[in-house]
């Protein structure tokens, strides 16, 4: 299975926005979004084993190697609505890579574009643990008077 080629922030955005709106229109729904930098050269030929091969040889060198790199690491951003096994043929995978000059830029649409995704969210109905949370101190307090 080959992977998913990144695609432009640009393209990543209208994309998530559309993924908001699909989840927004069926009224439930997962989205999930992660982030991390990016540790290996994705525009070098060598292949990913190349690539670990060189991630112990520096390990060896010096443990924390990778908490000064000689120059910034791009972040690969990702989004998902989270569909499994029986419904594989609804997943949607977006992917992007920012890089490091950018990321200033890309977090302040991002926040933008999670905010007004967020929008429909329903409030978490607390009065359920509220009255159970009372039920607990009435019934603590009537064990310490028994006793």
């Amino acid at each position: 299975m080959a992977a998913n080629p990144h695609i432009s922030n640009d393209e990543f955005f209208a994309k998530l926005t559309d993924l908001f709106n699909s989840r927004r229109a069926k009224d439930h729904g997962s989205i999930y979004l992660t982030q991390k930098r990016l540790t290996y050269d994705v525009d070098a030929p060598t292949s990913p084993s190349a690539a670990a091969d060189r991630t112990q040889a520096a390990l060896a060198q010096d443990p924390l190697w990778d908490t000064h790199p000689p120059e910034p690491l791009p972040v690969i951003v990702r989004a998902t609505n989270g569909k499994s096994k029986p419904h594989r043929a609804e997943k949607v995978k977006l992917s992007t890579l920012v890089q490091p000059d950018a990321l200033d830029a890309f977090y302040a649409r991002y926040a933008d574009v999670c905010k007004a995704g967020m929008t429909a969210l329903k409030p978490r109905d607390r009065s359920k643990r509220k009255t159970q949370q009372k039920k607990r101190k009435k019934a603590g307090a009537g064990a310490e008077a028994k006793s």
